[in-house]
């Protein structure tokens, strides 16, 4: 006899109110839309469809799932061990810098092409701009460091006619700057998003992926495996988050003009003060904390602003 159901919330109520992710996975819809998620799909330990989280196949899978379902991409794969980000947290990330944009524009998101924005770090799965270009209709230009992570994302684009003339992916020459390379003379943004490296070495990622997947199994895992994946650049640097921001931080202020809102993720709580003193110092005009969570976690995006109005 099955254990007797847990009473979960049926409404994700931490999430945007225009997250389309807030309900439990419709698994019998997103099979239907998206057959080869079929075979990951089995009753957890309380009779419910589900897949298993602790496989990064899987996860690819349920990822290609939503995408096509949710947002209309119908060819979409990234590279053995790239970093398969959980949709419903990069959905919540969209809305609320849209909710920001709408601020300074009568309480009325812009939409369309004309609203451009910059993924610091678009990696391999180009997420951000599919998740943006479909609710929103923005354009983007998505970063990064990495040439196999540009070259993926390059390949998702191809592969996705809406998004050929929406987004455009730039490399990044130099692994120390962020908008240096990226930013061409004359151009105008609206709204930079990132999600930093969190963890400082490697070691302390594999540290943190080893405490995910104990949770995950309810047992003790001795093998770091990667369930929603991660190459070095996507998941730690040298200072790690805290560093990482404080960087955007420092280079904004070279493009204080250029954009209306930069904006970053921030995990961990203790980086705020050291991440607000630095927008002090640059002379942010405005500076805004947006909370944000998914399931037990806690977060925010930080944004700020040099202009006076936005």
């Amino acid at each position: 006899m099955p254990p007797a159901k847990k009473k979960r919330p049926k409404v994700k109520s931490e999430l945007h109110p225009r997250n389309q992710h807030r309900e439990r996975y419709d698994f019998q819809v997103l099979t239907a839309t998206y057959p080869p998620l079929a075979p990951y799909v089995r009753p957890n330990k309380f009779n419910d469809d589900s897949i298993d989280f602790a496989d990064p196949e899987a996860v690819k899978v349920l990822n290609a799932a939503l995408l096509k379902h949710y947002y209309a991409v119908e060819n979409w794969d990234i590279p053995p061990g790239y970093l398969c980000p959980p949709i419903p947290g990069r959905a919540d990330y969209i809305h609320h810098v849209a909710d920001l944009l709408g601020a300074g524009n009568q309480g009325e998101i812009p939409t369309g092409p004309g609203v451009r924005c910059i993924d610091i770090g678009v990696g391999a799965n180009c997420v951000y701009p599919i998740i943006g270009n479909k609710v929103y209709g923005w354009s983007f230009v998505g970063s990064d460091i990495d040439p196999v992570s540009i070259a993926s994302a390059n390949k998702i684009i191809e592969a996705n006619p809406r998004l050929k003339d929406a987004v455009e992916c730039r490399l990044q020459p130099n692994p120390e700057d962020i908008f240096v390379g990226i930013i061409q003379a004359g151009e105008m943004f609206d709204l930079t998003i990132c999600n930093p490296p969190f963890h400082t070495s490697m070691q302390a990622a594999q540290t943190g992926t080893l405490r995910k997947l104990r949770n995950l199994n309810q047992e003790k895992v001795l093998t770091p495996t990667l369930n929603f994946g991660g190459q070095n650049k996507e998941l730690w640097c040298r200072g790690g988050e805290e560093k990482f921001v404080l960087d955007i931080i420092r280079q904004s202020l070279l493009f204080a003009k250029s954009c209306r809102w930069f904006s970053s993720l921030v995990s961990n709580q203790a980086h705020l003060k050291s991440i607000y003193k630095a927008l002090e110092k640059a002379g942010a005009v405005q500076v805004v904390t947006i909370p944000m969570g998914q399931g037990n976690k806690i977060s925010r995006a930080v944004a700020w602003t040099f202009l006076a109005r936005v």
